[in-house]
């Protein structure tokens, strides 16, 4: 699956989120909030709110097709980034809860493919013009990262109360705002964007193991948080089906 327009983007995440929801798989979740990412981000485009739009969208396509190409490699049990593996292996196992598989998918596509596909769009020094762009794109993200605790209280109602008692990953939610958005990704961005192509895969190897750390804090939230989680797993409401199906609504 590799897209070349918004519209196929679209289409190739209805794919994921279907086959998600007839094998029960919680692959489907991240595939919904993503959904939503990119059907804001073309309504963007249309709205006029970035500088470039034909730029945007060559970036939100090969920001997607960083993802797909992760997701299809997975499902062919090929070879694939560290980050992405350890989110798609989550999907087997029965205790992570929603907002836990969330995380990983925007985990590693915010922190890792983010920036790659910044670096591709606008190489070397073009990436500075790609600034204000890239921080609007980042707004977007942010503000359904933002949502998402909310949002999940609904699949299970005492979310927020319970998330506060767990400061470390509250914490993780902290750094998927505007700070990281704006600093470790578009540094990362810039520093990829500058460095020969040869020096490129080392520079995104260093980051992916970066970023593969992050994946266990989630995972591995500490003993409360751990604990917590397993009471909010056993008391989520309805199918991994109905859950996505749910995550899917366009608000």
């Amino acid at each position: 699956m590799q897209a070349q327009t918004i519209d196929e983007v679209i289409s190739f995440l209805e794919i994921i989120i279907n086959d998600s929801k007839k094998d029960n798989s919680p692959l489907g979740y991240f595939a919904a909030l993503y959904h939503k990412v990119t059907i804001s981000v073309q309504q963007g485009i249309k709205d006029g709110i970035f500088e470039d739009g034909k730029r945007m969208e060559k970036m939100d396509v090969i920001f997607a097709n960083r993802y797909l190409d992760a997701y299809t490699l997975y499902k062919e049990q090929k070879e694939t980034s560290i980050c992405w593996t350890i989110a798609f292996k989550e999907s087997v196992h029965f205790w992570p809860i929603v907002l836990q598989h969330l995380l990983l998918g925007m985990n590693a596509h915010i922190n890792l493919d983010l920036g790659i596909a910044a670096a591709q769009v606008a190489p070397g020094y073009k990436i500075h013009d790609f600034k204000n762009d890239f921080n609007k794109i980042n707004e977007i993200l942010s503000n359904l990262v933002n949502s998402v605790e909310s949002d999940l209280s609904k699949v299970w109602p005492t979310l927020k109360f319970l998330l506060r008692l767990t400061k470390k990953l509250d914490s993780f939610l902290i750094d998927f705002s505007m700070k990281l958005a704006r600093d470790g990704a578009w540094k990362f961005a810039t520093e990829l964007a500058t460095v020969p192509l040869n020096s490129q895969k080392q520079l995104i190897s260093i980051r992916d193991t970066i970023v593969s750390k992050k994946a266990s804090l989630i995972i591995h939230p500490g003993y409360i948080a751990s604990t917590l989680f397993k009471i909010i797993r056993l008391g989520e409401k309805g199918t991994i089906s109905k859950r996505i199906a749910w995550l899917s609504q366009v608000n």
